[in-house]
């Protein structure tokens, strides 16, 4: 599904994403993704001061090939449920 949402990427320029964080795990990974289609994110940082955030984003970035201006966390900044829009 990963790689789906990768391809969709190179050819739209544009992805939104549901985004289910878990802050202060043992490790930073993707841990699965959902049946409709959100995916779950373990961040090994506590989600103060958006500490969390910066986590997540460098995580995006490594795995869609993107700078991280290009990664808009557009709802839930303070929340554990997300929407990031990733654009090319």
């Amino acid at each position: 599904m990963l790689e789906e949402l990768k391809e969709k990427l190179s050819v739209e320029k544009t992805l939104t994403l549901k985004i289910k964080v878990h802050a202060s795990a043992r490790e930073t990974k993707i841990k699965s993704i959902l049946s409709d289609g959100t995916i779950k994110i373990d961040i090994a940082k506590t989600p103060e001061q958006g500490k969390a955030n910066e986590v997540l984003m460098h995580l995006l970035c490594e795995e869609f090939v993107v700078q991280k201006n290009n990664i808009e966390i557009l709802m839930g900044k303070l929340s554990g449920d997300k929407i990031v829009k990733i654009s090319k």
